[in-house]
């Protein structure tokens, strides 16, 4: 028999029920508001007293309402068919809703419980198979989806039967299994996880190393990120950081992605929901609607949903992680899911820590981008999730708790900037302040020594260097004046500019230098440096910012040019003339 409650409390939406038997932490329940029922889920258990947080809007709610549980955890239906969905945090079917806004107690089926898919098995009669071990595909938008032994059976299994190659809706028992005391398990094509609890069906979960490249010259020369690995994005309101991460999961080298839209306001929302459609994929050529999986929760939404929604979009990147896939999740903005947990926290009296927010914020930011990573699944394939998420502090603040606490577990930081975005210097991403400490990773520094070259590290690093001279030296022609500081240091500042305006910038509405692939960021390193390390011969600062706006604009034309085409060579060969005109020496690399 189930558990059954009544409701003796209601604070917004924290609802207190008085329960009849046990119940677990996390469990789910349905409250019953006039024959609608309403998700909560249980977070905090005192003797009969349980404190349950609705997912829905709890108004015309009353004290005495019927409170049943069910047993299980909130979970998320894993299957093919979530590709191009556009669900909610509770894993909702938003397309298969009527009206501008949900309606209370509406709850649909993600997939299409219908449709064929064309099955073809792997495992054998007889095999072994435990947790996550692939029994079979179907073709899901032209990627291999795997139909895996369910996440939630222990141990090792023999497989007693499985149907041949053909068309099955997702509900037909595709194998039969049978474990060491003889018990068979039916399997379908659709299995249910734990948003709450990582899947962990790999045999190694390794330190990532292999670069993941976004196409952002800013990101994957400067601060590069990993296949497998961590970063975040924090600014200020109109800085960037919701382009940038679309920017990112439009070009970077991943097989999934997976958007969280956290509590983002509904005309972003909206925007995904009608410019990821049209989008193309470069890699592909189709459309890049076709690998996306959207989980949406605007601000208007729910304030607990919030909360739901990253776990649900986490659950489901890690399901195509265990098929041997490489996954990108872009959550924006990890802000409004603290914020949520916060207002939780207050409604439940707790202990507040720094800005109210909850005193174990900290270890919840931490336990969650744990579970992203490069693995080896238990049959010797590599899969990762990729984790970028935003931070949106309130005013700028980048010393405000989730900044803080990101910072800490986050092996990237890419700091947007309020005057770089004023000046129009896009991204706006300041190149002094973010940073990468995947740069550190001696099995980082082997992989681009072999994949670029062996000298690229000491190039990004000479790179920075000259960025941070040529900003204390900005910062000294602003007090001194032009004429109050030395011609060299002049040409330090604009050597830094230069790395600025050619490399770290880049035209998002220009086909040609919206995207670039590594091997034209290392040309264009190697160039930039090469400039850097030659020596220049001038009579004032005026000659110094006449000598250098002329290369600047020769190098962003060259960005607008197809690489090596006629007209780029053309550029690049004015270019070392101009070099050549005022050099005294080159150094010696």
């Amino acid at each position: 028999m189930p558990t059954k409650g009544i409701v003796k409390g209601i604070i917004s939406n924290l609802v207190i029920v008085e329960v009849d038997n046990p119940v677990s932490q996390n469990e789910i329940a349905y409250i019953d508001l006039n024959g609608n029922k309403l998700m909560a889920e249980v977070i905090k258990v005192i003797e009969k007293n349980v404190y349950v947080q609705v997912f829905e809007n709890t108004r015309n709610l009353m004290v005495g309402a019927s409170v049943e549980f069910t047993g299980h955890m909130l979970e998320v239906v894993l299957g093919p068919g979530l590709l191009e969905r556009n669900l909610d945090g509770l894993q909702n079917d938003l397309d298969k809703m009527d009206g501008i806004f949900l309606k209370r107690g509406q709850y649909t089926y993600p997939l299409d419980e219908d449709k064929l898919w064309n099955f073809v098995p792997i495992a054998q009669i007889g095999e072994k198979v435990t947790a996550g071990s692939w029994l079979g595909e179907v073709d899901e938008n032209f990627q291999p989806h795997k139909i895996m032994v369910p996440f939630v059976l222990t141990g090792e299994y023999t497989v007693k039967s499985i149907v041949s190659a053909g068309k099955y809706t997702i509900h037909k028992v595709i194998a039969v299994v049978e474990d060491e005391e003889g018990k068979e398990t039916e399997i379908t094509m659709v299995q249910k996880w734990p948003v709450k609890i990582p899947v962990t069906t790999y045999r190694e979960k390794l330190r990532p190393f292999k670069l993941l490249e976004t196409g952002v010259r800013i990101i994957d020369t400067l601060n590069p990120i990993v296949e497998g690995g961590t970063g975040f994005i924090p600014g200020a309101f109109g800085t960037g950081k919701t382009v940038l991460q679309h920017a990112i999961s439009r070009q970077a080298e991943a097989d999934i992605v997976v958007i969280a839209a956290c509590g983002e306001r509904a005309n972003e929302v909206v925007e995904i929901f009608t410019e990821f459609p049209e989008l193309i994929d470069p890699h592909t050529g189709r459309k890049l609607m076709e690998r996306t999986i959207i989980v949406a929760n605007t601000s208007n939404m729910p304030v607990a949903a919030r909360e739901a929604s990253v776990y649900t979009a986490m659950t489901i990147g890690e399901y195509y992680r265990a098929m041997g896939l490489k996954v990108l999740l872009m959550a924006d903005s990890t802000s409004r899911w603290a914020q949520a947990l916060r207002e939780m926290s207050n409604r439940l009296e707790e202990l507040p820590g720094p800005d109210a927010f909850p005193m174990d914020l900290s270890a919840i930011i931490s336990n969650f981008y744990g579970r992203a990573g490069h693995v080896i699944l238990n049959n010797g394939q590599e899969a990762s999730i990729t984790f970028i998420g935003t931070v949106s502090p309130a005013g700028g603040n980048l010393k405000e708790p989730v900044t803080e606490n990101t910072k800490k577990v986050a092996r990237c930081f890419y700091a947007l900037e309020q005057d770089r975005a004023d000046k129009k210097r896009y991204p706006a991403i300041n190149p002094i302040e973010s940073y990468s400490k995947y740069l550190e990773y001696p099995e980082f520094e082997e992989y681009v020594s072999t994949r670029i070259s062996p000298d690229w590290i000491e190039k990004v690093n000479e790179l920075k260097t000259r960025l941070l001279r040529g900003k204390e030296i900005a910062e000294q022609i602003n007090i001194l004046g032009d004429d109050g500081v030395p011609v060299d240091y002049h040409v330090i500042y604009w050597k830094s500019e230069l790395i600025d305006f050619c490399l770290l910038q880049q035209n998002s509405f220009d086909p040609v230098d919206a995207v670039t692939p590594i091997e034209r960021q290392k040309y264009i390193v190697d160039m930039v440096v090469e400039i850097c390390r030659t020596e220049f011969e001038f009579d004032n600062f005026n000659q110094v910012s006449d000598y250098f706006k002329k290369m600047i604009n020769m190098c962003i034309q060259m960005n607008y040019c197809e690489f090596h085409s006629e007209e780029f060579n053309d550029y690049r060969k004015k270019l070392d003339e101009l070099v050549k005109s005022k050099a005294l020496e080159t150094v010696e690399e």
